[in-house]
């Protein structure tokens, strides 16, 4: 699995972007290592929240000062919001940079995780009210809605993804649509105009 990942992401060359009032932040992508039916850790922000408020996201944050790096930032936040030990992740690669809407140049970090590690894993409730887990199979073949939304030079749309109770979008779902394109040749469109209703 960690093979397989790590091969395929260092077959693309990740999107670098600069903003002009740049703010560095990384989320962690977590992938767990069942072979047959690898999954991706997601959390639910809390309802209490001053920026998404209940939306799905990945464990991460902005960087701070002491991190060495933003895999340092990507880990750390993790276990910060989801009490993910660091050495549980064997970080295979790093994704395109992504623009937030509230100016933050976010980098996603590709962990493998033990699958088991799941059910040991604790929300900070001052951040988060869920942590739950979505197979990748489902994001590959499973139903999407496609939505305007032009996150990266290029990209025209992004899937929501319908699973269980939760809405996956926006920058969370353009991650999740680019990792599995990238890494399962999964095609999802990101770079059509959106068809008319």
């Amino acid at each position: 699995m960690r093979q397989f990942i790590t091969q395929k992401l260092a077959q693309q060359t990740p999107r670098i972007l600069t903003a002009k009032s740049q703010i560095s932040a990384a989320v962690l992508v977590a992938i767990t290592d069942d072979h047959d039916n690898p999954e991706v850790i997601l959390t639910r922000r809390a309802k209490h929240m001053p920026t998404h408020k209940g939306q799905i996201a990945f464990p991460g944050g902005k960087a701070e000062d002491d991190d060495k790096s933003l895999i340092a930032t990507a880990l750390r936040e993790a276990s910060e919001e989801v009490a993910l030990r660091p050495e549980s992740v064997v970080v295979v690669g790093q994704m395109g940079q992504v623009l937030s809407r509230q100016g933050f140049v976010v980098t996603p970090v590709v962990g493998v995780v033990p699958a088991g590690i799941v059910s040991e894993l604790i929300p900070n409730l001052g951040e988060l009210d869920r942590i739950f887990t979505v197979p990748l199979k489902f994001l590959i073949d499973g139903p999407r809605v496609m939505d305007a939304l032009p996150l990266a030079k290029g990209v025209n749309q992004v899937p929501s993804f319908y699973y269980d109770d939760y809405r996956i979008w926006g920058m969370t779902a353009f991650i999740l649509a680019e990792f599995v394109n990238l890494v399962y040749d999964a095609r999802i469109d990101l770079y059509s105009k959106p068809k008319d209703d």
